[in-house]
Formats: structure tokens, sequence, C-alpha cells
């Protein structure tokens, strides 16, 4: 099959040109028609008044996720469908271990659940909570295995949690075997304590989950996170970045040159903490680890995504329905599932920085698909528009206009967390390795199409 993408504006991380793009099967062959190709072709997408840019990366997601007695909702199947109405071709998602098992059944019990289900391109990070000899010998398996990232938690005592010793042991596997560690940066056992005395003083609402995990605590964190990285020499990633004193705390380490990444989520971008103290249990809707902040803290997270500070924008989407899951906190703010829907509308909120001018376009293309491409080992295959990557393309219509709603989304999940919110620009076709899965008459793709990404080291370190 041969596809030609025509008279679109093709965009990069580093400019823009107007330019036909040639697919033939499931590469891009060209970015520059070649003379008559026009008539061989054996499709032709007209891309004329809009932006042609490769398909998005979300570098954090949890499909399928066992979380407080249940699990988030979306499927791998039904979760990878949705990021492709979004725009998104390609998600790394995390394999969880549990206390006591090993890696390397980890890594095959999230094989058994994505392998075959999936509907766009799929890698996997690995959350290690289980800190011992035979862990951090199967973390160089795992890197044989195209597993190359561990995520780890100063949050979650007891279920996720590890130690400074631990995180340090971590790190300097990590160091030696080449991989990268992904911190969830929150103090947990003194958040674990501001939660027990809320509820000893009957503050049981759902904003008690913000006001229990103050950005100070995060900023501690991270702070933390930083030196036990320099310690070691080993790179770290900050996952979902939500208050300014974090961010400050990874700006310092950058300064300085240390190997320090993070990422921000659309949700601390457009949502606040005012979301999480809406009446009658609504609140619930947003809870979500590290909360929501207060309005502040969003010029300064748009302010670090224009200098690089933050590198790389995912959604963190652990979505977990309002009736039935969310109500399992009711009367007990603690009990929350701790997640938020938001795969298919990364492109779409991030596409908002671009219109309000806070984002180029070649930095929106650089925050939500190059930069994760390189960060985790995909680069050049995904992340770019140029002869020999995969095809995986973006056709977006800038002047197009949508309304956000749970009607209308294609997530598994009963409530939209930007219901109402009016956007300008919107995906018209989305191509996954060749083939489109997405257009104007709706979805082509299906469950299976969708590859497991074996993956190089970051390759900002390699």
């Amino acid at each position: 099959m041969s596809i030609l993408i025509k008279g679109g504006t093709v965009l990069s991380s580093t400019g823009s040109v107007r330019a036909d793009v040639v697919v033939e099967g499931e590469r891009i062959l060209a970015v520059t028609a070649p003379d008559g190709w026009a008539g061989q072709a054996d499709t032709v997408i007209d891309a004329t008044g809009k932006y042609v840019l490769p398909g998005g990366i979300d570098g954090h997601t949890h499909m399928e996720m066992p979380f407080g007695g249940t699990a988030s909702v979306d499927t791998f199947e039904t979760g990878t469908i949705a990021a492709a109405h979004g725009g998104t071709t390609t998600v790394v998602d995390f394999a969880v271990q549990a206390k006591g098992s090993s890696l390397l059944s980890t890594l095959d019990k999230w094989h058994e659940k994505a392998d075959g289900n999936c509907a766009i391109d799929y890698g996997f990070h690995m959350i290690v909570s289980d800190v011992n000899d035979g862990t951090l010998k199967e973390m160089d398996a795992c890197i044989d295995a195209g597993v190359n990232t561990f995520k780890m938690f100063m949050a979650y005592p007891g279920v996720f949690y590890s130690t400074d010793g631990e995180i340090l042991r971590a790190m300097q596997r990590a160091r030696g075997n080449g991989g990268t560690i992904m911190m969830h940066a929150e103090n947990g056992i003194a958040i674990d304590e501001l939660v027990a005395q809320a509820l000893s003083e009957g503050r049981t609402e759902p904003v008690q989950h913000a006001l229990t995990r103050p950005p100070e605590l995060e900023g501690e964190a991270t702070h933390r996170a930083i030196q036990l990285a320099k310690v070691t020499g080993a790179p770290l990633y900050i996952v979902h970045l939500s208050a300014m004193q974090a961010l400050a705390e990874v700006a310092a380490a950058r300064d300085t040159g240390q190997n320090v990444f993070a990422e921000t989520c659309p949700q601390y971008l457009f949502l606040s903490i005012e979301d999480l103290a809406k009446p009658e249990f609504e609140g619930a809707k947003f809870v979500a680890s590290p909360p929501l902040r207060d309005k502040e803290h969003q010029p300064k997270l748009w302010q670090g995504l224009r200098t690089n500070d933050l590198s790389v924008v995912s959604t963190d989407h652990c979505p977990f329905c309002f009736v039935e899951q969310k109500e399992l906190g009711r009367g007990d703010f603690s009990k929350i599932p701790n997640g938020m829907p938001g795969v298919e509308h990364r492109m779409d909120l991030i596409y908002q920085g671009v219109v309000g001018g806070e984002l180029s376009l070649s930095r929106w293309v650089e925050v939500t698909s190059t930069t994760p491409a390189r960060m985790f080992g995909l680069y050049p295959r995904k992340g770019v528009i140029a002869p020999g990557s995969d095809a995986d393309i973006l056709v977006y219509d800038p002047e197009a206009t949508q309304v956000l709603s749970a009607e209308t989304h294609h997530m598994n999940v009963d409530y939209s967390a930007y219901e109402g919110m009016r956007l300008k620009g919107r995906v018209d076709t989305v191509l996954s390795r060749g083939r489109v899965v997405v257009d104007g008459s709706g979805f082509h793709g299906g469950r299976g199409h969708g590859r497991f990404l074996s993956r190089e080291l970051n390759q900002y370190l390699n």
C-alpha cells in the first residue's frame, strides 16, 4: 500500500516545511514526492491547510493497572484505540512488580495483557517495588528484553515505596547497565502522617487529597532523588511533575549539567485544586498523585516546557470510573483510586499552548513526540517524519474546533476530566505504521495491529 499525503505543512522539532509525504508499506519513503508520484499512489490524503507531524508518543500510561483493590478500566485494547483517536501512535506502559515477585515474571504478565490486543505500538517501563539482590540482577535481563527504564516510588509506603537505601542501590545498578531510573517524587512517610491527621479530625472530602500532599513535599522528594542520583552518577527522570518547588530543583540540577529530566502532564497545566474542591463528591474525579495544585503553578510549568527544564508531556493515563470505583472513597478520601483519564486528549490539549502563545509549533512536536522518542530509545524509528522512519503520522487541522465530553470520547471511563472544554485544533487523520487507523469517517484500526517495541537506551545519554 502506498499513500501520498499532499499539500500539508510538515512539522518537526526543528521547524516546518511545505512538502508532500510519501508512504510505502509501513515506512516513510520520502518527504518530497518524486515527480509523477501522485498518479502512482494507492491513496492520496489531501492535507491542504493542515499540519503533518509525527504521531504522538505517550511515555506514561497505566492500562489495566491494579490499584487499591480495583484496576484502571482501560484495557490495552480500549486504551490504545482511544490514544489513536487523539493522534498518539505509541504508548509506553508500566509493568508493575508486586512485592515478592520477580521483574521477569512481571514482564511476562504484562506481555500477556498487551500482546495481540493493542491497536498501536507499545513498550514497557518496569515498576520496581521490591529491591533485593535478585531484582537488581534482573534489571540487566530487562534491558536485554527491551525494557530499560525502571520506575521507583518515594510515595505509597507498604505498597510501592522504596527507602533511600533501596533507591541508591537501584541507581547504582542503572549507572552500570545504562538504564534510567524514573521517580515518583513525593515524601510518602510525611504524607501518610498528614493523611492520618486529616482523617482523625474528620476531614474526609476529596480536596484533602491535595491538602495532605503539599507541593513542598514534592519539592523535598525531588531534591532528595536528585542528590541520590548525583551520588551514584545515575540519570534520573522525574515523572508527572506538578509543582514549581519540584521544577526549581530540576532546573537547578540541569543548570549544573546533571542528567536530570522531567515530564509534566496536561492535568497540571489545565486543572487545579479548585476541581478537587467541587461539591457533592465531584472532586473525586480529579484525584491523582501528585495532586492538582493551585493555579499559580501553571505558568511556571509552561515556562519549564519552553526552557526544556520540563522535557516531555505524558498523561499518566490511569482511568477509574466515578461510579463504583472513585466512589470507594466516599467518607475517606484516602480510599479514592488515584488516577485520571487523558490519553485521548494530550495532543489537542498541548496544542492549546500553541494557540495561547505558550509554545511554538516545533516545541509542541518536541515535547509530545520527538523527545519521548529519544528519551525512551525509539528515535528515529519514531518521533520524526523522515525517510526510513515508521509511517506514524498525524494530519492535524489547526482551524477545527471541538468540545471535550464523556459523551464523545473513546476512553473506557464514565466521565471526562475536561468536560465542556472548548478547544481549537483537531485530529484529522492518523496513520500507524502506514495504515490509516483514524480519519473523518471513524476508526479503521483494530486490536493486534500494535507491536511491542524493544527499546534502546536513553539516547540523551548514549
